[in-house]
């Protein structure tokens, strides 16, 4: 498993994204001690294993077997070591201690899961339905930590705000995992945050439920704007049209999230393979018009349904 510490003492304890000191806790609420194994890294280890595993396939160059067997290996060692379970059912922890326990507080890592490939079935839509709840969702967007999670508080940098880039990570998941009503609401909740902040979206804000608060509560020391707070739209507009080109085998995949908390929704001046690409969502989620270049098959995909 991957992992860091800090053997200076001078640097980050937490080497995450979640590098604050205080990000990694257990469901009730006491620190976890490094070096720490986030869940989060697992899936991008998988997901550059099969990827670089492709890539020498495609070139005709030797091991990609060899990085095909280290992933598989590591999702078998992820499932045994990484999965616990609660009232509400099993789900991957955020992270292992120094001491190889699982730190069991219910977060947002777990989203990052989604698109890596690293889940199975079930255990995607163990994570979806975790997502969705309304301990993780019932804010403007998704809070890093649950709100039934000792550590909580909504404005605790990474025990509960939400921050945009997460979310859009998450929604990422959801939407190319087939589960397109959680990523709507996800996308929902940040387009009303937008809003309330001149539509320039800053690093993070508060975690409080929508219900309880008109407008999302500013974090004091936030950026604003954020630099990776912006691609955030990028994702939500790839979820909402379910946009997935591959180039190489002549085909373009659009799965659109179905009813679009946007409205309708026209996305053009795209390249894909050399030439332009346009794509218009009706309102009802359904595509009503694409514009692709004429050497790739367009494929279109019902939403599914959670």
């Amino acid at each position: 498993m991957a992992s860091h510490i800090d053997n200076s003492g001078t640097g980050l304890a937490n080497q995450g994204w979640k590098d604050s000191a205080d990000a990694a806790r257990f469901a009730d609420g006491r620190l976890a001690r490094a070096p720490l194994a986030l869940a989060e890294v697992q899936g991008y280890a998988y997901e550059a294993a099969l990827a670089g595993a492709a890539l020498l396939d495609a070139f005709g160059l030797p091991d990609g077997e060899h990085w095909r067997t280290f992933a598989a290996d590591l999702a078998d060692r992820f499932r045994a070591r990484f999965w616990v379970a609660d009232q509400h059912g099993p789900y991957p922890a955020m992270a292992l201690d120094g001491s190889g326990r699982p730190v069991d507080a219910v977060a947002s890592n777990m989203g990052h899961l989604l698109a890596t490939g690293i889940l199975d079935a079930d255990e995607t839509a163990a994570v979806a339905a975790r997502l969705a709840a309304p301990d993780m969702s019932d804010a403007y967007g998704l809070r890093t930590m649950s709100s039934r999670s000792g550590g909580y508080g909504p404005l605790r940098y990474h025990c509960g705000t939400v921050w945009p880039h997460d979310t859009a990570i998450a929604v990422t998941g959801l939407a190319r995992t087939g589960h397109a009503e959680a990523a709507a609401r996800l996308i929902e909740g940040v387009l009303d945050a937008a809003s309330a902040f001149d539509h320039r979206l800053p690093e993070l804000w508060g975690g409080d439920a929508r219900a309880d608060t008109p407008a999302p509560v500013p974090y004091p020391a936030a950026c604003r704007p954020q630099a990776w707070s912006a691609p955030s739209a990028i994702a939500f507009i790839t979820a909402l049209t379910g946009l997935d080109p591959d180039v190489p085998a002549g085909r373009l995949h659009l799965r659109p999230t179905g009813h679009l908390p946007v409205g309708a929704l026209t996305v053009a001046g795209l390249t894909v393979a050399g030439e332009r690409l346009a794509v218009t969502v009706g309102s009802d989620g359904r595509i009503a018009s694409v514009s692709a270049p004429a050497g790739l098959i367009v494929e279109e995909h019902a939403a599914s349904r959670d």
